[in-house]
């Protein structure tokens, strides 16, 4: 929709639910929710009005947010391999297998040519920390290099880790609160044989014990996050899994839909009306639990999407928003020193932007394939220039929809992400939001523009 359009055209009015209308500006998020019985046109009269005040300022705020390249944040990827055997991982099968591994020197060096990076463009500073995030098949199969890097470079970075933790011993978890390390531990049911037909080890079994394991030496750390990943088997189980993480003091739980990127998964995509059902009892069974106990649990990716409504430029996670944060906001270096948009780039031919051995971040982020990701915006999608939610879904993934033979369509789970935003539409109207997102994250918040009609 274009930007120039009047006031009145630029706004979309829609029911809410029987009794309340939705207007909302497709392109900068502003919103207001109405009340039919109040009079609606008193009401849109009062909402035009503060509109015409904000408009110009939101959307310099949202061209910002979408289209700077602030790369804040490297994946890295310290080996190929893994210990795991996951029928919907996005890494081919034969590079988990046979793939090379990182040693302590070419780490090393990969961190300090990103700490030279970042010095130069003045973030360490301004005392702005960058995140490493250590990624990709199992990480923890590199674990001395890991740890030593993270004791040695603690001071110009702030460290993230994604495991199946079939590997975490105990004096590795104290290890890793001690150095506030941000950590993710896979688990995808409650229940320990769906978990552990999702989540298969490469010894038959699965990582069901070792991951409920490390989660209780945990014991609460803030900076741990369950990673859960919906297929057609356990997407029944998602409120039960929102349980039983609160029972074990787990704060917070990503509830992510199946990628579709490599073609073993496509055989596991579950249906849309069952992943909205299921996933809205989670967000209401999480919301029941942290109402009723001492205990706040949140579901990330939905605490992403209120913060896409009520604080737009605030969210964390960058997949809902064109163009995606992929060779934008983060990219991901590879164990062979690839340096690629996003780590569901990996095996798919023509992503990579340069070697880091061999040229700098700085060329990989000007680079052909960084461009062409950052160039996928919802604008050039027919389906979803049209779409109202479109600034709050941002049709992921291009890696993805690439792989599915075409980038510029619209998401996988496109009915999936309508329903969601309605729904946390609804909760927000209700004032429930602050019950949705992390307890802090919602205090720091302040209006920016405020109406009660």
């Amino acid at each position: 929709m274009p930007k120039n359009l009047k006031y009145e055209e630029r706004l979309v009015s829609s029911n809410l639910n029987d009794n309340q209308l939705l207007s909302l500006d497709p392109h900068n998020v502003f919103w207001g929710i109405t009340s039919k019985q109040a009079g609606e046109s008193i009401a849109s009269d009062k909402i035009l009005s503060l509109y015409k005040k904000v408009r110009n300022r939101l959307d310099a705020q949202m061209e910002d947010f979408r289209f700077s390249a602030n790369l804040t944040a490297i994946y890295i990827d310290p080996t190929d391999r893994c210990n795991a055997d996951c029928p919907y991982c996005y890494v081919p099968a034969q590079i988990r297998k046979n793939g090379k591994q990182m040693n302590e020197e070419q780490l090393k060096y990969v961190l300090q040519k990103i700490a030279r990076y970042f010095k130069r463009l003045a973030l360490l500073k301004k005392n702005i920390k960058p995140v490493i995030i250590f990624h990709a098949s199992e990480p923890l199969l590199a674990k001395d290099i890991i740890f030593k890097a993270i004791s040695d470079f603690g001071k110009q970075f702030h460290f993230g880790l994604q495991t199946n933790a079939l590997l975490l011993e105990q004096a590795d978890v104290e290890f890793l609160k001690k150095h506030r390390v941000g950590v993710g531990i896979s688990l995808d049911s409650s229940d320990p044989q769906m978990n552990n037909k999702q989540r298969l080890s490469r010894e038959g079994n699965g990582n069901f014990a070792q991951a409920v394991q490390a989660i209780e030496w945990f014991d609460g750390y803030k900076g741990l996050n369950v990673i859960a990943t919906i297929t057609k088997f356990n997407v029944g189980h998602l409120p039960e899994l929102v349980k039983f993480l609160h029972s074990k003091r787990v704060s917070c739980v990503l509830l992510n839909p199946l990628r579709l990127t490599a073609k073993p998964a496509r055989k596991l995509q579950p249906e849309q009306s069952l992943m909205t059902k299921y996933f809205i009892e989670a967000v209401q069974k999480a919301m029941e639990l942290s109402r009723s106990s001492n205990h706040r649990i949140i579901i990330g990716n939905f605490a992403n999407t209120i913060l896409a409504i009520v604080a737009p430029t605030a969210r964390r996670l960058m997949c809902d928003i064109s163009p995606c944060g992929g060779g934008r906001c983060f990219l991901t270096i590879t164990t062979s020193g690839e340096m690629i948009p996003c780590g569901e780039f990996i095996g798919l031919d023509g992503s990579s932007g340069g070697n880091i051995f061999k040229t700098t971040i700085s060329k990989a982020m000007q680079s052909k394939p960084f461009k062409k990701i950052r160039a996928r915006i919802v604008e050039k999608i027919d389906e979803c220039k049209v779409c109202e939610f479109r600034n709050i879904c941002g049709a992921p993934c291009p890696a993805e929809l690439h792989s599915l033979g075409n980038m510029y369509q619209p998401s996988v789970f496109c009915e999936f992400y309508k329903e969601i935003i309605k729904y946390a539409f609804k909760l927000i109207a209700e004032d429930k939001a602050k019950y949705l997102i992390r307890e802090e994250g919602w205090k720091n918040l302040e209006y920016d523009y405020n109406l009660s009609v």
